[in-house]
């Protein structure tokens, strides 16, 4: 049988045997223990420590039990610990302060090799996401920027700066993003149309944020600012760069630009320099509809006239690489642009209609509306969109010449000269007689500036004082008679005969005075850098290396004397765009170049001899009778040292030169005197 539980009942209270009688009689008060407990504040106070142990009950009622002190060890140190606490508690402070020391050291430090790891690991996690899913991940580039910001180091820096151009490169849409306006936060649009609009706000703002970081990093230290470390500086110009040639669509487009110019303008010759100006070059020449290019002659415009051009000569060589000079038709001069007469507004021409019937024009309708949507979607450049902009910008690019002619500031001579030459197919008919006369005085003052060097030489007394001057009054007459002949051999001839009436009667004859003066040059074979001579090492030459280097790659105002000469020879004797020469002024040219073949170096012989070889072919008839004495034509006495074609009097004299360059030492020259003289006594 299951045994039944018995009910469990509470005792209420003890049987009188067992009470224990207090000793103090409580007969007239009331009062209860616990709700007095219970009744207490249990705020401790700010000095008051926390009481870990539970209070007891004792005769007189409830009591709290204090913790005791642990007094201290004794210490076997020789130090002395006990002594040294203080009245005051000094001891006590100085031991939590060397507590909160040891916490501080306690954090581990992390060495930089272990950090630039961490780093790269945490960018190319971060590019990762953004290139997987740029929609969800679009604000890693806020963590990004903020490793730029508050990098340790200046390495981790670069590699974020890196990091994010490479992701801006691949994330960018191949369209430009327009920014909100209030009205546009209103309006109902679609969840995916949100989303888009989200994605591309969000992108925009941290490109922003990006290129003002760009800014701040490139631009030049006040006094008061901290110096940019020159290696992130660097970073900064290459990721600027990069940007622009591979998004020049985009947004910001006019800061990077700035940037770029900004170097530009320092004369400064460094690797920094170079690659904003070959960027700069890459831009004109990929630039298919010339915004991009308008905007940064409008920008370097700006700069030099504030500069006051004091600029380096390759920034006007930039110049060079514009599109324009193969693409653009029209005629211009620093204020206008004259447009062909086939591109000339005219008036509504009345075309005779062809009959069509309802179904054939309902197509054609249809065809136009398909092909306006296709080139929209193509992107395509209006052609006569980008005539408007490669005009403007031939306009600056003239007014930036003329006015350096007019300033006459020596070392921009040569670029300006030589893009003038360039330019001379684009140039207005009716501002060729200005651009002429400030041709001839420009070689006006240099024949004056070459006296006055040759006087100051003379005047000198210290031999190892070197002139400041760094003109060269050779090189800039060589470079206005070729552009001079450039002017009008860029001309259609049929037009230039009927139309202009240009002398160059001037360039011809100081050509033609200056052969003896160019044959005496020592450096008639180099170039200005003089990149073929070993540098001096007390000049500033050594100092700039690489110089040559650079120059090198670049073929404006880059040709010697010989090769200028040989240009100005060949436009005065064998092109025909200006007329055939008179038989005066070939035998001349003539008799004086096999002169100074005389004594040129190897090289600058070879090609006179070869240019004389050319005037041989074609006029030897009205040359031969310098070679045969008995066909002398002229009365009196022969002049070699006169200064006009016309007073030497050639036909009085003969070539005599070519027994001497017989024997020359070199058996090309040789050849080529014994061609050219075949080749007269044939005709």
């Amino acid at each position: 049988m299951a045994i039944a539980q018995s009910s469990k009942r509470r005792r209420l209270s003890p049987p009188d045997s067992e009470i224990v009688k207090p000793s103090r009689s409580y007969a007239n008060e009331e009062w209860d223990a616990e709700q007095d407990y219970e009744l207490r504040p249990r705020k401790l106070g700010k000095k008051e420590k926390e009481q870990t142990r539970l209070p007891i009950k004792t005769d007189e009622g409830l009591q709290r039990v204090e913790e005791p002190v642990q007094e201290p060890e004794d210490s076997d140190s020789f130090l002395g610990t006990d002594d040294d606490e203080g009245e005051d508690g000094e001891g006590q402070w100085d031991g939590m302060s060397e507590d909160e020391e040891e916490e501080k050291e306690e954090v581990p430090k992390i060495p930089l090799k272990v950090q630039i790891i961490q780093a790269k690991e945490e960018l190319a996690k971060l590019a990762t996401l953004i290139n997987e899913d740029p929609d969800e991940h679009i604000g890693s580039f806020k963590v990004m920027a903020e490793m730029v910001e508050k990098g340790s180091h200046v390495t981790i820096k670069k590699l974020a700066l890196a990091a994010q151009v490479a992701v801006f490169k691949d994330v960018i849409p191949g369209y430009r993003i327009r920014a909100l306006l209030e009205d546009d936060n209103s309006t109902k649009l679609s969840k995916e149309v949100r989303k888009i609009r989200k994605f591309e706000q969000t992108l925009l703002n941290a490109y922003k944020h990006f290129v003002q970081t760009l800014q701040e990093l490139t631009k030049p230290t006040k006094k008061d600012q901290e110096a940019v470390d020159p290696t992130l500086k660097s970073v900064a110009l290459n990721c600027t760069c990069n940007l622009l040639l591979a998004v020049p669509h985009f947004n910001y487009r006019n800061e990077l630009l700035k940037i770029i110019v900004n170097r530009l303008a320092k004369r400064q010759i460094d690797a920094d320099f170079d690659k904003c100006r070959e960027t700069m070059e890459d831009v004109f020449h990929k630039d298919e509809d010339g915004v991009v290019s308008l905007e940064a002659v409008r920008l370097l415009s700006k700069m030099m006239r504030a500069k006051e051009y004091r600029i380096h000569d390759t920034v006007l060589d930039t110049f060079l690489h514009l599109r324009l000079l193969s693409e653009f038709s029209s005629k211009a001069s620093r204020d206008r642009v004259d447009r062909p007469e086939d591109d000339a507004p005219q008036g509504k021409k009345k075309h005779k209609k062809e009959f069509r019937t309802k179904r054939e024009r309902k197509v054609e309708k249809e065809r136009k509306a398909v092909e306006k949507d296709m080139k929209e979607a193509d992107a395509l450049v209006s052609h006569e969109a980008r005539e408007k902009n490669q005009a403007e910008t031939l306009k600056l690019v003239f007014g930036n010449y003329f006015r350096i002619l007019k300033l006459r500031i020596p070392s921009l001579m040569g670029p300006v000269l030589e893009g003038l030459a360039k330019y001379a197919h684009l140039i207005n008919q009716d501002f060729f007689g200005d651009l002429l006369e400030a041709l001839k005085d420009l070689i006006g003052h240099a024949d004056r500036s070459e006296d006055e060097d040759l006087e100051n030489e003379q005047e000198q007394e210290n031999p190892e004082e070197t002139p400041s001057k760094t003109r060269d009054s050779y090189r800039e007459a060589l470079l206005c008679i070729v552009t001079a002949f450039a002017l009008l051999s860029g001309q259609d001839a049929s037009k230039a005969a009927a139309t202009l009436h240009l002398d160059l009667s001037f360039f011809i004859k100081h050509l033609y005075r200056s052969l003896y003066t160019y044959s005496t040059n020592p450096d008639i074979e180099y170039n200005p850098t003089k990149s073929l001579r070993l540098p001096d090492p007390d000049s500033r030459e050594a100092t700039n290396q690489n110089d040559s280097h650079r120059r090198s790659k670049n073929k404006v105002n880059f040709q010697t004397p010989t090769v200028l000469l040989l240009r100005c020879l060949q436009s005065t004797l064998i092109s025909r765009a200006h007329g055939n020469p008179p038989p005066n002024r070939l035998a001349g040219f003539t008799k004086r170049l096999m002169t100074t073949s005389l004594q040129v170096p190897e090289k600058s012989a070879i090609a006179t001899l070869a240019l004389l070889s050319q005037v041989a072919r074609h006029n030897a008839r009205r040359v031969s009778a310098l070679w045969h004495s008995e066909e002398r034509k002229g009365d009196g006495v022969f002049n070699a040292f006169a200064t006009d074609i016309e007073a030497t009097n050639v036909f009085a004299g003969n070539i005599w030169e070519g027994e001497l360059l017989r024997l020359h030492y070199c058996p090309q020259v040789r050849e080529a005197v014994v061609e050219i003289e075949k080749m007269v006594m044939q005709k």
